[in-house]
């Protein structure tokens, strides 16, 4: 088959080449429209000797670019057909290695040192895998990933919404979250049910010192966020007081929203990120003091 200057290749070619059909019991939908490919790898902002992960590569939209543009990519596809495709396809790439694996269960850490993640989410996996490349956000430098509109929404959400919830405050404290480009459902290759948004999470951009000192937070705080936003929106129509009190003793959570300046009759979802940070600090501190009074 063809292929640019850049390493683009068609993904609808490959299909007619290979005799194959996108699997809808999998959501394939596979990205056709070479400027959005483009712009979503010109967004990875990695540099060329970075390494970089794609997740869910699917027939090599976005993977022949990369290629082109970085030192080592791993391919990262599970699909048996679509990984002989890439692999014969992509054999005069030297800088490529296409792996079979489950994106939710491959070992970030396992690549060695520092990585970019970029790639086209399967939806209806795509909450749990965000949750994933936070898990392994010490290595994790950035994410660029195409979402389902409604799920970048809601990590995008203000304070007061209906779509913010527990994964904007978790992610948002965690990365700094970018809206690269909204996609059509047209650019995909069977068109989806629903329209997509390419967001980057900058996780090394939520550590850097650089980052607003009301959202950073101390590696005790960063360890008890998300049992505590878990725990704030358990019940989104009890106030934050009787929500937390489920989870921690009732002197805490008194002593935590105190000390933080927070109301304890307000509801989670009108709470901004600093003033999940805020909690967060102020909860580690009196936890401990706590914990001193005991041994004392």
């Amino acid at each position: 088959m063809s292929v640019a200057d850049d390493g683009y290749r068609a993904p609808g070619e490959l299909l007619r080449r290979y005799g194959l059909a996108p699997k809808k019991s999998w959501g394939q939908c596979f990205l056709h429209e070479p400027a959005m490919a483009r712009r979503i790898v010109a967004a990875v902002g990695a540099g060329p000797d970075d390494t970089v992960v794609e997740i869910g590569a699917g027939l090599g939209a976005l993977t022949g670019l990369l290629a082109r543009r970085h030192k080592r990519l791993l391919a990262i596809e599970r699909d048996r057909d679509l990984v002989a495709v890439l692999r014969e396809e992509l054999a005069d790439e030297p800088t490529v290695e296409v792996v079979e694996a489950n994106a939710l269960t491959f070992d970030l850490r396992s690549v060695g040192g520092p990585v970019h993640v970029v790639g086209n989410l399967p939806y209806n996996i795509s909450s749990p895998l965000l949750f994933h490349l936070n898990e392994a956000r010490d290595v994790v430098q950035s994410a660029t990933v195409m979402l389902q509109r409604e799920l970048a929404q809601r990590l995008a959400a203000a304070p007061g919404s209906k779509l913010y919830g527990a994964p904007t405050v978790t992610l948002g404290l965690r990365a700094k979250i970018d809206t690269v480009v909204q996609v059509g459902r047209g650019a995909f290759l069977p068109p989806p049910k629903v329209d997509s948004t390419v967001l980057r999470l900058d996780f090394a951009a939520a550590r850097a010192p650089s980052r607003p000192a009301e959202l950073r937070l101390s590696p005790a705080a960063d360890e008890l966020l998300e049992p505590l936003v878990r725990g704030a929106f358990a019940a989104r129509r009890k106030k934050l007081r009787k929500a937390l009190s489920a989870s921690y003793p009732v002197t805490q959570v008194d002593a935590a929203l105190s000390d933080a300046g927070i109301d304890g009759g307000l509801r989670a979802e009108v709470l901004d990120l600093p003033a999940f940070a805020r909690l967060a600090e102020s909860l580690v501190e009196v936890q401990a003091s706590a914990g001193e009074d005991t041994s004392s």
